[in-house]
């Protein structure tokens, strides 16, 4: 992948490129944001930069680098991500292990997110991490001479998986990095690493890309025809992943907006009514069946349709993408109840929600005293 093939954020490519021209390439560097912002392929962009800028365009050395780094077989060129046992490995997961999943998946989409991952590889139900073992694969791999005597490149993948064990061993790396490597950590949540990982890497925060920029790519690039680029770019909130969910209609939001309503109904019932109590607990179990990747993906869509109610509530009609698939929902309706008095403790309920998911709480619990919580909250005054 080429700097001119990653969507926008122009001027992080301009800035990277001047860093490898100016013979300035950082060891160890963190990319911060959403992976339909375009960490990986952007990662991917200044590795073939980095791995190849020693040849010249023209040259056949220069192609065939180049061609290898485009399918992620080039001999330097590392990659750490998520894992866990599936059908095919069944104990001690090491990313070396999926490699040709791997290298699948990026290549279908390298803006895909980490729920997408682990369906790929049959983990949807449960955890990924990028454990201990992983800490000495890297050591091992960038302890080698590199093949063709230059740079080697280690792409860290959702690197807030790593484990503590993990973590305190990839801190002796980026302290003391081996000579001529370039060690670069994509992650979405950059406070889940350790403070001391996050002070010695150079940090570049991804925004959000813009309609524009997925406006274009969509219709010059993907050949979409204008309108429906225009609206699709509209509801992607600037991740590119969702405008291609959005596109081919092959996301969760159905599914996830069903659970919603059903949820916020029921809640908005639920006072002074014990039946709805019932239902609640019904719908806690449901979701409590569920892998916990799909919960805490859940969760999140929760977040953001409650922002978008508030959104609505204070007219700020250009910011709201989300349209109901059930004709007896609708964003207006429900926006009075999402205000200024609750919208903080709301929020703060589905974090909490999410951190116990995180550390394997039970969950019918969770999701049962998020939703009595919410029986409370949706009747606050504005």
């Amino acid at each position: 992948m080429e700097f001119s093939e990653v969507i926008g954020q122009h001027h992080l490519k301009n800035h990277l490129k001047r860093s490898i021209e100016n013979g300035r390439i950082p060891h160890s560097q963190l990319f911060v944001g959403k992976t339909g912002a375009g960490l990986l392929p952007m990662a991917l962009s200044y590795a073939r930069e980095v791995l190849c800028g020693s040849y010249q365009r023209d040259d056949e050395k220069y192609r065939s680098c180049a061609s290898q780094i485009s399918k992620l077989t080039h001999p330097d060129l590392h990659f750490i991500f998520p894992v866990n046992s599936n059908e095919v490995v069944k104990k001690n997961p090491l990313s070396s292990m999926f490699q040709n999943d791997w290298r699948e998946f990026v290549l279908k989409n390298p803006y895909a997110s980490l729920y997408d991952w682990y369906k790929h590889i049959g983990i949807e139900k449960k955890q990924g991490n990028i454990s201990a073992g992983e800490a000495e694969e890297i050591s091992k791999k960038l302890s080698l001479k590199s093949f063709d005597g230059g740079y080697k490149v280690m792409i860290i993948w959702m690197a807030e998986k790593m484990n503590n064990d993990c973590a305190n061993k990839i801190l002796k790396i980026v302290e003391e990095p081996p000579e001529n490597t370039v060690l670069i950590l994509l992650t979405e949540n950059e406070q889940k690493l350790l403070v001391t990982i996050r002070s010695r890497c150079q940090k570049i925060h991804f925004p959000m890309l813009s309609e524009q920029d997925i406006f274009e790519k969509l219709t010059e690039a993907d050949k979409i025809d204008e309108s429906i680029s225009k609206k699709i770019a509209h509801h992607a909130n600037g991740d590119y992943n969702k405008a291609l969910q959005l596109l081919g209609n092959t996301g969760d939001d159905d599914q996830f907006e069903k659970w919603f309503i059903t949820w916020v109904r029921t809640a908005f019932k639920a006072k002074g009514n014990k039946g709805s109590i019932n239902d609640l607990l019904e719908w806690s179990e449901e979701l409590a069946a569920q892998g916990r990747e799909t919960q805490k993906k859940f969760l999140n869509y929760c977040h953001e349709l409650f922002r978008q109610a508030m959104l609505k509530n204070y007219s700020a009609d250009a910011l709201i993408f989300f349209e109901s698939k059930d004709p007896k929902f609708s964003i207006e309706k429900f926006a009075p109840f999402v205000h200024h008095n609750n919208i903080i403790e709301i929020s703060r309920s589905l974090e909490d929600a999410e951190y116990h998911i995180e550390r394997n709480g039970n969950a019918k619990i969770i999701f049962s005293d998020l939703s009595i919580r919410l029986t409370r909250l949706i009747h606050q005054k504005h």
